[in-house]
């Protein structure tokens, strides 16, 4: 009995003593420095490992630029000559700029954005570990807001580009840039939608829009999904105030790397023309043209000479897919050509009075101007008239169509007059405008124009309008 006393004593101590040595702080040092829990209950509670690979990639772009100054005057020279007085001599100084930009290969080549480094004389990189090089420029791209910067080091961090198309909304996201100068910031989100266009620009846009928190400075800066992988390149933000609310917009990776590859090769990019003017497709423009939804491109001009004329296509074909691919909008086909090298052939599938038809076009290559925009200004309002559009017309003739610099051999009815609370007026009619159709049916005198208002009643009108050397068409829901 006493030798058992004596087992239980020293069994008892023996637990004592190793909650003793548990609680030491030599093993809660241990218990710190362990690997952090990366997922509990299935869920991750840190992105910490993802941004330790991917944030020395990601790098601070400084510009400078000497531009003129006139000693705070607000004044060009004509104010000093106008009232004789002598010139003051002008003095530059320093203008400064800061963005972010993404190391994708460990020789040094750098992806940001065309905005960041324009016009700039002396660009400086700085990497996470606070060592600076002077950039020089590989190329860049006006037209997509990408350029290509170029260090001169070795076995550097880089950013694997991942495959955009791939990426799907509801993603989770992580944005790295150096947001208002402040210092490299890594936030988080989700991809809010694919293939925005902001019209914020004259840019091909193909943007996938996120809400992880975007701000000045972010420019350049990288995109990237939890395999640590570049899916974009954060361009622009959408904001009243000029602050992130939300609504960010990357160009995607698969862009990038195409342009990036281009510049690296030649110094430029060139993009496929096909030498239309589209427009996108509403209900009232579905159903007069018998089509199944208002997926496609609604063809409204086709410039003479182009790679369109030469495969036959015509107005009023509606293209609803390239190279087998379908077509969702306008901004989408618009895209495929540009991304398609000129003197590609290129298989369109077109909608013409109801029926599904291929052809084949062989692309020009596009100049210094984008494809002309087809949308008419819907702020600009003229002067009263009546009538269930809401416009004074009157036939066009051919002095009249000589004057308004319109294509030969235009025939329509001229616009002379527009009620500003009329229904024309919110569509964006003006003064000058030549009605050429209204519901695909060619109007010439006021007969024309009367007879088909009198066959459509109070359903929707879609009016074929030559402004210019553009034609575009507007739906018009006609007034009592």
């Amino acid at each position: 009995m006493r030798l058992l006393r004596w087992f239980l004593f020293i069994f008892s101590f023996s637990i004592f003593f190793q909650g003793c040595k548990s609680d030491s702080p030599s093993n809660q040092v241990q218990a710190q420095s362990s690997s952090p829990i990366i997922l509990a209950d299935g869920t991750r509670t840190t992105y910490a490992d993802i941004v330790e690979k991917a944030a020395p990639a990601v790098v601070n772009v400084s510009t400078e630029q000497k531009v003129s100054s006139l000693g705070g005057f607000p004044f060009g020279d004509d104010f000093f000559r106008d009232f004789g007085l002598p010139v003051p001599q002008q003095r530059p100084r320093v203008q400064r700029g800061v963005g972010s930009g993404v190391i994708v290969s460990p020789d040094g080549y750098i992806l940001t954005n065309n905005h960041v480094i324009e016009g700039a004389e002396r660009i400086t990189v700085e990497l996470t570990d606070k060592r600076t090089f002077q950039a020089k420029v590989v190329g860049t791209d006006r037209l997509s807001d990408l350029a290509v910067l170029k260090i001169e080091a070795s076995n550097l961090p880089f950013l694997t580009l991942g495959d955009s198309d791939r990426v799907r909304v509801g993603d989770i996201v992580l944005a790295i840039g150096n947001p208002l100068g402040i210092g490299q910031t890594v936030t988080a989100g989700i991809i809010s939608a694919k293939g925005r266009r902001t019209g914020l620009s004259d840019s091909f846009e193909n943007f996938l829009q996120t809400d992880a928190p975007i701000n000045r400075g972010n420019s350049g800066g990288a995109l990237i999904n939890l395999n640590g992988e570049l899916i974009g390149i954060n361009s622009q933000i959408l904001s009243p105030s000029g602050g992130n609310i939300g609504i960010g917009f990357a160009i995607p990776s698969n862009m990038a790397k195409s342009v990036m590859e281009q510049l690296i090769k030649t110094g430029k990019v060139r993009r496929g023309q096909l030498g239309v003017i589209i427009q996108p497709i509403n209900e009232a423009i579905k159903e007069q043209f018998g089509l199944k939804d208002t997926k496609g491109a609604l063809v409204s001009q086709v410039r003479p000479g182009s790679a369109a004329e030469r495969a036959g296509i015509k107005r009023d074909d509606v293209i609803v897919a390239f190279n087998g691919e379908r077509i969702e909008d306008t901004n989408a086909l618009r895209n495929k050509v540009a991304e398609t090298m000129p003197g590609t052939e290129v298989t369109l599938t077109i909608v013409r009075d109801g029926k599904e038809i291929e052809v084949k076009a062989v692309l020009d290559e596009l100049q210094d101007n984008l494809q002309g925009s087809n949308q008419s200004d819907s702020g600009q309002k003229k002067s009263a008239s009546r009538g269930k559009l809401g416009l004074e017309l009157q036939p066009l003739t051919s002095e009249m169509a000589k004057r308004l610099q319109l294509p030969p051999n235009t025939k329509g009815m001229l616009v002379t007059g527009v009620d500003p609370s009329g229904p024309a007026a919110e569509e964006g009619i003006q003064r000058g405008d030549v009605i050429i159709s209204i519901n695909r049916q060619p109007v010439e005198k006021f007969e024309d124009v009367e007879a088909v208002l009198e066959r459509a009643g109070n359903k929707p009108l879609v009016l074929l309008v030559a402004r210019g050397d553009q034609t575009f068409y507007v739906t018009i829901q006609p007034g009592e």
